[in-house]
């Protein structure tokens, strides 16, 4: 299973599926990424986290915890 953690910067995936709860994934589904949606990766910290992607047209930074939760293909 590859996650959004795993994609290198400068890769683009499409969101496959989310996994974790309830309100873990609702969060995650209020900022735009939902299924088939294609997410860049534009920069990623020096320690790893956060993440800073592009996703329906606007910037977001997701905690490298939360990347891990979203299955890309």
């Amino acid at each position: 299973m590859k996650t959004l953690k795993d994609v290198k910067i400068g890769g683009t995936s499409t969101v496959k599926k989310l996994h974790g709860d309830g309100a873990v994934k609702r969060r995650i589904m209020d900022m735009g990424i939902t299924k088939g949606v294609p997410v860049y990766v534009r920069k990623v910290a020096p320690l790893g986290d956060p993440i800073e992607v592009t996703v329906r047209n606007y910037e977001l930074s997701i905690r490298k915890a939360d990347a891990e939760m979203i299955e890309v293909e």
